[in-house]
């Protein structure tokens, strides 16, 4: 759960973080880094995205050792905006429940293993 610390100092969103690139998995944008023949994980973001730096240097430490990380764009494009005062954390949260991402997640599951994939 998000807290009122992770929002007093957000994150400056930076689509060029990070050794990984960006491409369209299962329907959704999502951030992939490391060789496709490691075993692959997906790390998920917190309100701010994908685009995260911070996010992005654990993408790059994760793939120093040798896994294939997949980082779905859940949001869409739409992360958490602190300066969006219409649309408060609680608000923004109802647009982004957790039942959305378990749709996504078996539809990057399927890609992933018609390129070949398998075994997570």
């Amino acid at each position: 759960m998000s807290g009122p610390e992770c929002c007093s100092n957000p994150p400056v969103l930076n689509p060029n973080a990070g050794a990984g690139h960006v491409e369209k998995l299962g329907g959704l944008n999502s951030y992939l880094s490391g060789s496709p023949n490691s075993i692959a994980i997906f790390l998920i973001s917190d309100i701010y995205g994908y685009e995260a730096p911070n996010l992005r240097n654990i993408v790059d430490k994760v793939v120093a050792v040798g896994y294939y990380v997949i980082v779905p764009d859940f949001f869409h494009g739409d992360p958490y905006n602190p300066e969006n005062a219409s649309r408060s954390t609680p608000i923004w949260l109802k647009d982004h429940g957790r039942d959305k991402g378990s749709e996504a997640t078996e539809s990057i599951i399927e890609a992933l293993k018609s390129k070949g994939m398998d075994g997570y």
